[in-house]
């Protein structure tokens, strides 16, 4: 906007390092090539560098920020191909259970129930899922809602794997600097993954089939199919999650599948930005510190935390992430108005 009486305005360029896509760049210079390279890799880095700054509380912190912002990027892919889930809080828990479980009545050590729970966890998830797959929007939404509270109670009826007093006494990993840095290094493939994934021809398909599925069927392509490979992929990044917090605490129970595990990835989602998944994981990595940080103020915690995330909802729709790429992916100038 011109200023009354100025004889300049503002004018915002784009840098033109782009050329075909996010991952195809035409570049002249090392300035081009830091241009592109540092808001990668100093996030990256930093995440693996910070396990050896922390210790005690705010490592389990560091921990849990990487746990929900697994299940952060696994709702963000599952939106990629039009399926909206509010049952993270299901990948999650089943994944925890089936690690306590063989670890619990079978003895096996993390090393062998981190891989099973996380394979498991998603062909579990994929084929109970499966047979909803038809529905669409909110009736998807509220079936993935409704089975965590299904499994909860009746793990609390039926007694089951520890009934409501759940399975202590876990083995632990070998130590507490090897689960921060399998939840920082599993938080960072899983999004470099995704990223790749959803701008490959694969990725391609389920976001056609999320923004128009009768034309992908018309094309001959079985679109129930590929959205059972979203939610087996989805499903097991969450049940990596579930299964690493459980060796990481010792500890399952019932409150695996409590709503928190399914609200907070979608806040997460909400504030970060959809669609990017470094939106998912920037969101992640920004309320879970905010709210252990306010976790000081007891209840008055709850109506800051919720007053900030209403705010930013409300002043960036686009999600910090989509506001921060496009300031840096741009640059002002001032010209002269004739």
């Amino acid at each position: 906007m011109t200023e009354p009486g100025s004889k300049f305005r503002k004018k915002r360029l784009d840098r033109g390092i782009k050329a075909r896509a996010d991952t195809i760049f035409a570049v002249a210079s090392w300035r081009e090539i830091l241009y592109l390279l540092l808001p990668r890799a100093l996030p990256a880095g930093f995440l693996l560098l910070l396990p050896l700054f922390l210790d005690g509380y705010w490592e389990k912190v560091l921990v849990y920020a990487c746990m929900f912002g697994l299940l952060a990027l696994s709702w963000d892919f599952l939106a990629s191909c039009g399926l909206f889930s509010l049952g993270q809080s299901l990948f999650f828990g089943l994944g925890a259970y089936l690690a306590g479980g063989l670890n619990y009545y079978l003895h096996w050590p993390p090393v062998v129930t981190l891989p099973v729970a996380t394979i498991g966890g998603g062909l579990i998830c994929s084929a109970l899922l499966s047979p909803v797959m038809r529905l669409r929007g909110v009736y998807f939404a509220m079936v993935t809602l409704m089975l965590p509270i299904l499994f909860m109670k009746g793990i609390e009826a039926t007694g089951l794997l520890g009934g409501t007093h759940g399975l202590s006494a876990l083995s632990p990993l070998v130590h507490d600097k090897v689960s921060a840095y399998l939840a920082v290094l599993g938080f960072l493939v899983c999004l470099f993954a995704f990223r790749r994934v959803i701008n490959s021809d694969y990725g391609l398909v389920l976001m056609a089939i999320r923004d128009d599925d009768r034309a992908v069927m018309s094309g001959g392509i079985n679109i129930y199919w590929r959205k059972s490979q979203a939610l087996f992929i989805a499903g097991s990044v969450g049940a990596f999650a579930g299964a690493l917090m459980t060796h990481h605490y010792q500890f399952v129970g019932k409150s695996v599948f409590a709503l928190d595990y399914s609200i907070l990835p979608v806040a997460a989602v909400a504030l970060g930005g959809q669609g990017s998944f470094a939106g998912a994981a920037l969101g992640a990595m920004i309320l879970v510190p905010l709210s252990e940080a306010l976790r000081a103020l007891g209840g008055l915690r709850i109506a800051i935390y919720c007053s900030i995330l209403i705010l930013s909802i409300l002043t960036l729709p686009e999600g910090v992430f989509h506001y921060m790429e496009r300031k840096y992916q741009q640059f002002e100038t001032k010209v002269e108005v004739r």
